[in-house]
């Protein structure tokens, strides 16, 4: 095997979603594609779409040559028309094309793994005509893959793998941008602090510290009287950071401790996701 070792868990990670994800869609039938899933403007048949595309790209293949239709509501920005032309351009393939080009394309990305000996810190292609590492790639495409698996159990009434390896990746994901969620866009007083205490498949208890510079970081060490305390299960939270439910529609799920106005203003800025 001739990938580097610090690739190998988002290799595994994306195996084991991927293979997840083909073995949920293999057998629906053709009017289940059209399920509607919790990923905004998106069916199950556009869910693997996107993924399919996303795989794609990380193979090197072209972009489609593609027009979008000007009344895609959910197409607000110039990232979402570059994630939607992967899924518009497939929105009339049948069950088995779907299928097929699925398998194919785990076939070639399983034998693109096995080949792959490039450094983490190699400069590849990422979205909108940007450049990261392989490192960054790869981990985000394992999060985002295992998402994608999450919006196709939830709208197939088949939950699952919330602490599989790529949930374990999406949590790291995810804590990645609570400083900047807490601290800049929630704007938490200077010198304070904001506790997250998950639970469920996946449980951890973290703190956002906010210093007097206002900076935000993340620490695995419990504040003593903090400003805030969120307190919810693991689903809960992937959902609302990855903007699949508002906070309205959870918030019997939710547990906030604390100053209210900023419990508040950090639920409304929680979505990370794009």
């Amino acid at each position: 095997m001739s990938l580097h070792p610090t690739l190998q868990p988002y290799a595994d990670a994306w195996t084991h979603s991927i293979d997840a994800i083909s073995e949920l869609v293999t057998p629906l039938a053709e009017g289940e594609w059209n399920r509607r899933t919790p990923c905004p403007g998106w069916s199950v048949r556009d869910v693997v779409s996107h993924v399919i595309g996303l795989d794609n790209e990380m193979l090197g293949d072209p972009r489609p040559i593609h027009t979008l239709p000007r009344d895609l509501y959910h197409v607000t920005n110039e990232h979402q028309r570059y994630m939607e032309m992967q899924v518009d351009v497939r929105r009339h393939h049948t069950a088995p094309e779907m299928t097929s080009e699925l398998e194919y394309t785990i076939i070639r990305r399983n034998r693109q793994l096995r080949n792959e000996s490039r450094d983490p810190g190699t400069k590849v292609r990422g979205h909108v005509s940007t450049e990261v590492t392989l490192e960054e790639s790869m981990r985000n495409h394992a999060f985002n893959v295992w998402v994608h698996e999450q919006d196709l159990r939830t709208a197939l009434g088949r939950p699952g793998n919330l602490d599989s390896p790529g949930g374990h990746i999406a949590r790291d994901v995810l804590l990645a941008a609570l400083p900047k969620v807490v601290a800049d866009d929630s704007g938490a007083p200077r010198s304070s602090a904001v506790v997250f205490d998950v639970h469920g498949p996946i449980e951890f208890l973290r703190t956002i510290r906010v210093d007097i510079q206002g900076r935000g970081t993340l620490e695995t060490a419990p504040a003593l009287g903090p400003a805030a305390t969120l307190i919810l299960d693991w689903e809960t939270y992937v959902r609302l950071a990855c903007g699949r439910v508002t906070v309205d529609s959870v918030s019997d799920k939710l547990k906030a401790d604390g100053d209210p106005e900023l419990s508040a203003s950090i639920l409304r800025n929680f979505a990370v996701t794009k």
